[in-house]
């Protein structure tokens, strides 16, 4: 008996639980390359949901009736709610592809060409009309030296002071 009781107790916690809805960047500056590299970790269904609303029509992201239709469609948004300025230029970023993992999905850009950042203003609104929850963690790596920022709804920028 109670191994049941400690079951409902359990069970009716998991469906007062609310969900967490997180994303990661990571952004890297490559010296020799003198680029900014940027890795970002989403969840692929939650994606799939702003991928849907942006583009109006339901999406599949695992099984696209046309992948070269979503490739574009995922170019866009990631390229509206991903923005960069370095030492107070806007820096053009270019978006490279998309891998999936399991549950979650790694989206690639990468900078131009660019002088070593001293300081860098990071705007990434990722999924936050589609989760009023949503937060972006962002890490940036510069001589392997880690600056992070979280952005979210009603924060969807920040800068970091680089060495």
């Amino acid at each position: 008996m109670l191994v049941i009781q400690l079951f409902l107790v359990l069970f009716s916690f998991e469906l007062e639980a609310h969900p967490f809805y997180i994303s990661l960047t990571d952004m890297v500056y490559n010296n020799e390359r003198q680029r900014i590299e940027i890795a970002q970790k989403i969840f692929w269904n939650d994606m799939e949901v702003a991928l849907s609303n942006a583009s109006g029509h339901q999406v599949n992201f695992l099984r696209p009736e046309k992948p070269e239709e979503l490739e574009k469609i995922i170019e866009t948004y990631i390229l509206l709610h991903n923005k960069v300025e370095v030492n107070g230029e806007v820096v053009k970023l270019s978006y490279l592809g998309h891998e999936i993992e399991e549950d979650a999905a790694w989206f690639y850009l990468e900078s131009e060409e660019l002088k070593a950042p001293h300081e860098v203003t990071i705007f990434n609104s990722l999924l936050v009309e589609d989760f009023p929850t949503q937060q972006n963690i962002i890490n940036f790596y510069k001589n392997r030296k880690p600056k992070s920022l979280i952005t979210r709804k009603d924060k969807t920028s920040g800068v970091l002071e680089l060495d």
